[in-house]
């Protein structure tokens, strides 16, 4: 399987990967720019990626409440956005490329929980 991610700058770096890894995991063994905050618990939205083929996002697992409630605070979300510590490499996305948004927002769901009212 093969994953290609194309960073902030516009350089694209493609990489052999098995099957099961997810994207974020995938991007920072390469030492690509992807914080993941949260290690991975969908729990923030700094490993928000952008899936740039359509179909290719379109035969990924539809994402789920968690993820679609931390992609909302993601910084410059677009339709094809996904978190990539929820996106698992299969034979469905091979070749699949990837775009590392050129920020992203370090807002965590602890963030919320018990924010007092002012």
């Amino acid at each position: 399987l093969h994953v290609t991610f194309i960073d902030k700058e516009g350089a694209e770096h493609s990489f052999e990967v098995s099957a099961g890894d997810n994207l974020m995991d995938i991007a920072q063994a390469e030492d690509l720019e992807m914080e993941g905050a949260c290690g991975g618990s969908c729990a923030c939205s700094t490993c928000h990626i952008i899936v740039e083929d359509p179909e290719k996002y379109d035969a990924m697992p539809e994402p789920s409440d968690d993820e679609n409630d931390m992609l909302d605070l993601a910084f410059g979300l677009t339709e094809t956005s996904r978190l990539g510590c929820q996106v698992k490499m299969s034979k469905e996305i091979d070749g699949v490329k990837i775009r590392l948004p050129s920020m992203t927002r370090n807002l965590q769901a602890a963030d919320f929980k018990g924010a007092k009212k002012s």
